[in-house]
């Protein structure tokens, strides 16, 4: 995005700004650039700058469906299944903090006829875990693993950096130096020079692979682990650099 503003409009700019802010309260959670009194020209340039990493953790959820005839054995037998799941994340390294419950749900199921109401023929229990591996070398095994003790709902996995900051600071290094050689550009076109920065505003996203696995009451081969392909994530931040330009 470029935005020049010449010192011509600025009293005028300056007006509204003031009558604007007479009129209405501003957001506590807005971003505004202050007015900088200058004999120069502002340039406003947008510029990305990104770092990529692979990753070193990964999340999966996993968790036990069980059905019965009625919803106290469905919810027992989901226990007894889902104690045995959480015993294998634990014996493979799982600290606690990283195993979380995302839900818990019973359900009747029902049969349904021509011109009749539905009829409840049982129930069907869910109890699903979040669990944070950060192994990845060892993340095959384990969906292996989960899956020979009775786990048979399986998703994921999502892969993540742990340790973000350096990555985060090598990219803005890098936008801070495309907004900086972008306007050394403009300056040079107009026969100007850049003076000075006025403001940076930054935002900052992530973009995670797209790889997924979801695996449901699935008999794991013998002998090889799942395999698993991290891949690599991409750390991305934005930066909004004001710029004053003169003669």
């Amino acid at each position: 995005m470029l935005q020049l503003s010449h010192p011509a409009l600025r009293p005028l700019a300056l007006a509204a700004a003031l009558v604007l802010g007479a009129c209405s309260p501003m957001s506590s959670t807005a971003q505004t650039t202050p007015y900088v009194a200058t004999d120069g020209t502002l340039l406003n340039v947008s510029a990305q700058g990104e770092a990529k990493r692979v990753p070193d953790i990964a999340t999966i959820s996993t968790g036990v469906v069980t059905r019965a005839v009625d919803s106290n054995s469905a919810m027992r037998a989901n226990a007894e299944q889902m104690a045995r799941v959480v015993d294998a994340i634990k014996a493979a390294g799982i600290p606690a903090k990283d195993v979380q419950t995302s839900g818990i749900s019973l359900n009747p199921t029902y049969q349904y006829g021509e011109n009749q109401p539905p009829k409840i023929t049982g129930y069907e229990a869910h109890n699903t875990v979040n669990v944070v591996v950060r192994d990845i070398a060892k993340l095959g095994k384990i969906l292996d693993t989960l899956a020979a003790v009775g786990a048979n709902q399986i998703n994921g996995p999502t892969f993540d950096v742990d340790k973000k900051d350096e990555a985060m600071d090598e990219a803005r290094r890098q936008a801070i130096e495309k907004a900086q050689a972008r306007a050394e550009m403009y300056a040079k076109t107009l026969n100007m020079r850049v003076r000075r920065i006025v403001s940076i505003n930054e935002g900052g996203s992530f973009g995670p692979p797209m790889p997924m696995m979801r695996m449901q009451a699935m008999e794991m081969a013998k002998g090889a682990d799942t395999s698993v392909s991290p891949g690599e994530n991409t750390l991305s931040v934005n930066l909004d650099v004001v710029f004053e330009l003169g003669r």
